[in-house]
This record gives C-alpha cells, sequence and structure tokens, in this order.
C-alpha cells in the first residue's frame, strides 16, 4: 500500500484539486489536461450486477458514466474513481458496452472500463488515487470526505 500510494501521490503532482471540492471544477481541470471534453452522465443500468462507473474514450471526447441510484457523495467517488483510471493511463476492453450502449459504433470507441471488466491491480490504483483526489481537498484539520460530510473534526 505504501508503494501504491507514492505513486498515486506522484500522479497528483501538478493536478489543481479545487478546495472546497467541486467536482465540475476538477472534470474541467482533467479535461484540460487531456485537451478533449469530458462528458459526465448519470445511466440507469450501471448497477451491482454491471459496472456501477464507466468510461468510454472515443476519438473526441472521454465519456464517465456513473450510477444515477445512488447518494451524491457515492456519485462523486465513482465519478473519482472512473477520472483516475484517466489520469493513470489504465485502459479496459468494450465487454459491458453492447448491454448498456447497443447503438454505440464499436468502431468509435478507443477505450472503455468499467468496475468488473479490468484487472485488481487498476482497480486498486483507481480506489487509491480517487480518495487522494477528495482527501487533498478536505478544509485543514478535517479528517477526510466522509468527516467532512458529517461535520466532524479531528
Amino acid at each position: 500500500m505504501t508503494v501504491l500510494r507514492w505513486r498515486s501521490e506522484r500522479r497528483l503532482r501538478g493536478i489543481r484539486v479545487p478546495r472546497p471540492f467541486d467536482l465540475d471544477a476538477f472534470c474541467a481541470e482533467v479535461a484540460a489536461r487531456r485537451g478533449r471534453p469530458l462528458i459526465r452522465r448519470p445511466v440507469p443500468g450501471l448497477a451491482a450486477e454491471a459496472p456501477c462507473g464507466l468510461w468510454i474514450a472515443t476519438d473526441r471526447a472521454d465519456h464517465v458514466f456513473h450510477d444515477p441510484g445512488t447518494s451524491p457523495l457515492h456519485a462523486e467517488h465513482i465519478v473519482l474513481h472512473e477520472l483516475a483510471h484517466i489520469l493513470c493511463g489504465h485502459s479496459g476492453s468494450a465487454g459491458a458496452l453492447d448491454r448498456l450502449f447497443p447503438d454505440l459504433d464499436p468502431a468509435t470507441v478507443r477505450r472503455v472500463l468499467g468496475r468488473v471488466s479490468y484487472p485488481t491491480q487498476q482497480e486498486r490504483e483507481a480506489e487509491m488515487l480517487a480518495s487522494l483526489i477528495r482527501g487533498r481537498s478536505a478544509p485543514p484539520g478535517r479528517i477526510g470526505p466522509l468527516a467532512d460530510a458529517f461535520g466532524f473534526l479531528e
């Protein structure tokens, strides 16, 4: 875990994390770094039996989808997890696409990642990075985003 955290901290160098945290502003930061639009949308059908989050990279944009039937805090973490995959340069497969997006032309998709279709190491790395991103925005004296949501002080 120490090496994973160190690598994740290194990936965050030079990336502006808004304080207080603003997901729209952070998405704009990631889009600017990649030089392409980042489109974020809730999609029904993402759930326990399917990925609760999904990143689809096309030639023109990055698309991040999340389960609309979850809490706002969980939806934010799902989006951060997918953004972490983008920042880490992870790759995956198009396995869940046919069922979720039957009208999407597979030839336009460059990369797909969903929570059920990639190796465990990528999952751990994305989870660590997502947690660090949100943790960096916590005000001094706070334990972290969950404690911040409940107003607990250290």
